[in-house]
C-alpha cells in the first residue's frame, strides 16, 4: 500500500527535481529507523489511492523528471512492477530505494528497463549486519548479491550507510570499504537522533567525525562523501 506521498524534492533524487512515494512494510526491523510506522505498522498509516500519484505526475509533467519509491521496503509491494511501468509510461525517470533483500526483484526491475537509478543501503560490516538490521536469520548471501549485481554498472546506483555511534566504528568502516572497494557512489548519512526510531538508544557522530570515516574509505571508494549532515 502506498502510504505517503511528497510531492517535491529536490534532495531524494541526484540532479533531478522529483517526487516521493512512501510503501509500507519491510523485511528488517533496523533499530535507528526514521519510518517506525511504516515499517511496524503500516496499517495504521493513511493510504493514499495510485490514481490520486498518476493524476499529480500526469499535471506536473514538464516540472517533475523524476519519481523517488521508497518505504519500507519497496520491493515488498505486490504491485510494485505494475506501477512502476505506470510512471515509466507518463515518462518519469524512476529511483528506487531498496535495502536489498530481495535481489531477485531489484534485478527484474532493472532488466525491465523499470527502474533508472538504484539507492541500496550497507548497513553495516558483514560481520554486523543481522544485528544492525534487527533480523537475527538475516541471510546475508541476499545482501553480497544484491551489492555485487550493481556495481555491475547495470544501472546508475548509491551505495548509503546510516551511521549510528553504538553500531558504526572505523573497525565497520574499513570492512565496508574492502567489501564494495571501487563501487560507484558510496554516502554516509549521521543518524538523526529521535524518540519516533523503532528503538531510540542511538547516539550521532559529528560532521568531523564522520569525515574522519570518509577518509578512511577513500582508499577503496575514492568517492565517498558525507550526505545531509550540517
Amino acid at each position: 500500500m502506498i502510504h505517503g506521498f511528497q510531492k517535491l524534492t529536490l534532495l531524494d533524487y541526484p540532479g533531478k527535481v522529483a517526487c516521493t512515494v512512501f510503501l509500507g512494510g519491510c523485511n528488517f526491523r533496523c533499530p535507528f529507523c526514521q519510518n517506525a510506522g511504516l515499517v511496524l505498522r503500516p496499517e495504521n498509516e493513511p493510504v493514499i489511492e495510485e490514481e490520486e500519484i498518476l493524476h499529480v505526475l500526469k499535471k506536473r509533467q514538464g516540472i517533475l523528471e523524476g519519481v523517488c519509491v521508497t518505504g519500507g521496503e519497496p520491493t515488498l509491494y505486490p504491485d510494485l512492477e505494475r506501477f512502476l511501468r505506470k510512471i515509466k509510461a507518463a515518462g518519469y525517470c524512476v529511483k528506487l530505494d531498496t535495502n536489498g533483500y530481495r535481489p531477485e526483484i531489484l534485478k527484474h526491475l532493472v532488466e525491465e528497463k523499470l527502474v533508472d537509478y538504484v539507492a541500496m543501503d550497507i548497513k553495516n560490516a558483514p560481520a554486523r549486519y543481522a544485528e544492525t538490521v534487527g533480523v537475527p536469520t538475516l541471510q546475508m548471501d541476499k545482501i553480497r548479491e544484491s551489492v555485487s549485481y550493481l556495481m555491475q554498472n547495470v544501472v546508475e546506483y548509491e551505495f548509503r550507510t546510516t551511521v549510528a555511534r553504538e553500531l558504526h566504528g572505523s573497525e565497520e568502516m574499513l570492512e565496508i570499504g574492502a567489501w564494495i572497494a571501487g563501487c560507484r557512489r558510496y554516502f554516509l548519512q549521521g543518524y538523526q537522533e529521535s524518540e519516533h526510531v523503532i528503538n531510540p538508544v542511538f547516539t550521532s557522530y559529528s560532521k568531523e567525525e564522520l569525515n574522519q570515516f570518509v577518509e578512511l574509505l577513500r582508499r577503496w571508494v575514492p568517492t565517498a562523501e558525507v550526505r545531509g549532515v550540517e
